[in-house]
């Protein structure tokens, strides 16, 4: 019934074991990956026939994460898993940018991977085996597929570089760096670092591609064992009589068009000679009394020809599109305290990309709070990247974030994180906002740069300011040019795209996505220490403009104030149901936020407000000493005594015994309910429980103290 294939190899410190055949056996390719015990199951399904019209690459890559594999229920009233979570959706781009440029060039049918985690091990991350799986059901579905794929994450731990780490090395780590690739060549990295040196990333990068070598060949086992037929596709063949009536209609208004520097004016050119290249040749074939040539096919072929045209003059040493040599970085423009009522704001601008980056800074209750499926745990910072559509001059929707907004606002996030004071320096939550106002190029890098200004202007004692650049890359057999600073026209006809963030001390993020195989080390050896030019360039620019961190917070801010109590006091500061913290925050206009052991947080923008809230929470938590002196208010009378609160949840027993020398017959005579009276603690047992005398107070004690005498004629 099954014809079932099975793979086992070890890798690292993981054992891991790939199988086909037996589930999800109509899809064009299946794969189970059991990586101790987090499993992934990785399916692929191919169109068999493109759509008519079709002009691009239709490939959809889902990774989904069923609560399941925890052993969890969902929350929420439907008790399922609802929309993907940011991690689902970063992962999900983890998986198809490796794989997206192995397809080849004209296969435009529609292609879905999904990839679900059906079991998770805590302490092994599911993202790794979901890489693997996707790439080994497209090795064995017979897709045109020119992989596989290899993925490997490398940590680096004293100095020593460490493949596939488990979380709790991952936590130790000064580098977390996920890299995909085939045989021959690295095609994507992903990565977050503590400002290590630029040879110390190359060097995982070379390490991650030696060690994903064993997964490859694992795969390669598992298609000659299970592997199904390869599709019999071909691309279609090229129409060279219609590419030199293009070449020869629209290769000198191109290469005109290719002068003018300012990218809006360009555009309006570009499409121009589409139209009218489009044009003349529906002209000429309706003379012959042909067909007008397909729109899209001529598009295609128009994009081709701009590619040449801007590779090859650049590749000559000619200027770049908008004038620049190849390591010039555009110019720079930035303002900080743009917006008068926000907590720090910066306006950055580099040539023609804009960003308008703003931090708020909040309490610990505003940490968000997130239920992944290893676990939940909360965030303390957050960056959350903004892509209008009239950042580049269009219109479209607007909305939720797409899957691109939170792959940069991630990626601007790793580069920010590693500079962060620690929670007991700052207890500051802080959120960042980047809104992209303009774009031709490396706006997420531009909110690396805004983000830290932005920071820095709201008092973020940033431990080094944080800048991030843009590379490129042209190669055309053994000549290359890195680009620096690179626009949007050179990320799209180029072959690479390559960021990298971090402070003058080193690198505290890298993110790499290459569209061609034949990068070696020593051209991404050549890319590192020119962004390394780049960036140092930018952070001086930056410097410039704010010198250090704002020293007074913005009047809008709330200030904060933190005390520690005895973590046993907690439930008296909270109350009842939380009546008495409840009181003390709407009281006091503050807000107070409570850890296990016993750290207090008052925050408030009234510096008055924190003060009384502090005060009342000293005198709840003050403990009551044996011995001492306290004047008190009687909250209740009984036959044999009184209870009397000497501090804020603090009362005890004034036996009818302790209050005067001589023996009382009814207590009313000496005491009514909310009386003043100073009693000493004289008992505190075991219970906490406290025993009060007034009559044990000496002369000296009594003085300045409510008088406490009999009243005559008021006993009852």
């Amino acid at each position: 019934m099954f014809n079932k294939v099975v793979k086992s190899f070890q890798w690292g410190q993981n054992t891991v074991r790939m199988e086909t055949g037996e589930i999800a056996r109509q899809a064009s390719g299946a794969v189970l990956v059991d990586m101790d015990d987090t499993v992934v199951l990785a399916t692929v399904v191919g169109a068999k026939k493109a759509k008519a019209g079709q002009d691009f690459f239709p490939l959809t890559v889902d990774y989904l994460e069923k609560t399941y594999a925890a052993g969890k229920i969902p929350g929420g009233f439907f008790k399922r898993e609802g929309r993907p979570s940011e991690n689902e959706t970063l992962t999900s781009r983890l998986i198809d940018r490796p794989i997206r440029p192995l397809f080849p060039e004209g296969f435009y049918n529609e292609v879905q991977v999904v990839v679900q985690v059906v079991s998770l091990n805590p302490e092994v991350p599911a993202d790794i085996p979901a890489l693997i799986g996707a790439s080994a059901a497209l090795a064995i579905s017979g897709l045109p597929f020119n992989g596989p794929v290899g993925a490997a994450r490398v940590a680096y731990v004293d100095s020593q570089y460490v493949l596939n780490p488990s979380r709790e090395q991952i936590a130790k780590s000064k580098l977390d760096l996920v890299v995909a690739g085939t045989e021959q060549a690295v095609l994507m990295v992903e990565s977050e670092a503590q400002e290590l040196p630029e040879d110390v990333m190359l060097g995982a990068v070379v390490f991650g591609h030696e060690q994903m070598q064993t997964a490859i060949n694992a795969i390669h086992d598992l298609v000659r064992d299970g592997g199904k037929a390869e599709w019999d596709w071909a691309p279609a063949a090229k129409n060279d009589a219609l590419i030199a009536q293009v070449t020869e209609l629209a290769e000198g208004p191109l290469r005109a068009a290719y002068q003018t520097r300012e990218k809006q004016a360009r555009t309006q050119q570009l499409r121009a000679v589409s139209s009218d290249v489009i044009a003349k040749l529906g002209e000429a074939a309706t003379a012959k009394g042909e067909a007008a040539p397909d729109d899209i096919e001529v598009g295609n072929m128009l994009f081709d020809l701009e590619a040449k045209i801007v590779r090859s003059q650049i590749l000559a040493g000619e200027p770049r599109i908008d004038g620049r040599d190849t390591r010039t970085v555009r110019p720079i423009s930035i303002r900080t305290g743009v917006l008068p009522r926000a907590h720090g704001s910066a306006l950055f601008t580099r040539g023609e990309t804009q960003a308008l980056v703003v931090a708020t800074l909040g309490t610990k209750s505003d940490e968000q709070i997130i239920d992944a499926l290893q676990g939940e745990y909360r965030d303390r910072f957050m960056l959350h990247y903004n892509f209008p559509p009239f950042s580049t001059g269009e219109t479209g929707r607007v909305g939720s974030p797409k899957r691109r907004e939170i792959g940069h606002g991630r990626l601007a996030k790793r580069a920010l994180v590693a500079c962060l004071p620690g929670a007991d320096d700052f207890g500051y939550t802080v959120r960042v906002v980047s809104e992209i106002t303009e774009s031709n190029g490396s706006s997420s890098m531009a909110s690396v740069c805004g983000g830290s200004l932005a920071m820095m202007d709201a008092g973020v004692p940033l431990t080094s300011p944080v800048a991030g650049i843009a590379m490129g890359l042209i190669l055309d057999g053994n000549k290359f040019a890195v680009l620096t600073d690179i626009l949007g026209d050179e990320d799209h006809l180029g072959d690479m795209d390559f960021k990298v963030a971090g402070t003058s001390n080193g690198v505290t993020a890298l993110q790499m996505d290459i569209k061609i195989q034949g990068i070696t080390k020593e051209i991404m050896q050549v890319a590192l220490a020119q962004a390394k030019e780049g960036r140092l360039h930018i952070l001086a620019k930056m410097t410039e403009a704010q010198s250090g961190v704002r020293t007074e917070l913005s009047e809008f801010a709330p200030r904060m104030v933190t005390i520690k109590i005895n973590p046993e006091k907690i439930r008296d500061v909270i109350g009842k149901g939380g009546s008495v913290i409840r009181a003390l925050t709407e009281e006091t206009g503050t807000s107070i936020d409570i850890s296990d052991d016993g750290v207090v947080t008052i925050a408030s923008p009234s510096a008055e407000g924190i003060a009384e809230a502090k005060r009342r929470i000293e005198l709840i938590t003050v403990e009551v000493e044996v011995g001492q002196v306290y004047d008190g208010t009687v909250l209740k009378l009984l036959e044999f005594g009184a209870i009397v609160s000497v501090l804020p949840g603090k009362d005890g027993l004034l036996h009818i015994s302790e209050i005067a020398n001589e023996r009382i017959k009814d207590i009313n005579e000496y005491l009514k309910e909310g009386q003043l009276v100073r009693v000493k603690v004289i008992q505190q047992d075991d219970k906490g429980r406290l025993r009060l005398s007034h009559k044990a107070l000496t002369d000296e004690e009594k003085q300045g103290g409510p008088v406490l005498v009999k009243r005559e004629g008021e006993a009852q």
